[in-house]
Order: C-alpha cells, then structure tokens, then sequence
C-alpha cells in the first residue's frame, strides 16, 4: 500500500473532509486533495503533522509497516 491510499484512508477512517485535514496542515483543501491524487508530492513536513495527527507512526503512514506503531511523544 503506498501513502496516497494510507493517508485518505486515515482521513476516512477518521471521518474527516479534506478541508479539515487542509486546515490541520495550513494548506488549501485544493492542495490537499492534490495530495491524496498524486498530482502533488506530499512534504515531509505534512507526513510528520498527518503521523502526529492520527498516532501512527511514518512507516505505518508510508505503507512500509501494517502495524499502528504510537508516535513517540515529545518529552
């Protein structure tokens, strides 16, 4: 599974719009749906707030792992 699926699964899964995720990241929900077609690469900075966001770790973000991995939490 690569990220373009993952992440508009997470957001589904969560029941969210793509304007809420693009107001989460401070982008327009027209970038943000660039994002979940591929048209845009997303940026690194998005990847880490989305993994942040949801719990999960990148590699889960990214479809190298199945399992939810947590974040670690800043301490």
């Amino acid at each position: 599974m690569n990220y373009i699926v993952r992440m508009r699964n997470l957001r589904e899964d969560h029941d969210l719009t793509q304007q809420e995720i693009a107001t989460v990241l401070g982008t327009s929900q027209t970038m943000y749906a660039r994002y979940e077609r591929g048209a845009n690469e997303l940026p690194i900075r998005h990847m880490i707030a989305l993994a942040k966001y949801y719990d999960v770790s990148t590699d889960y973000f990214l479809g190298l792992t199945d399992e939810k991995i947590r974040f670690p939490q800043n301490k």
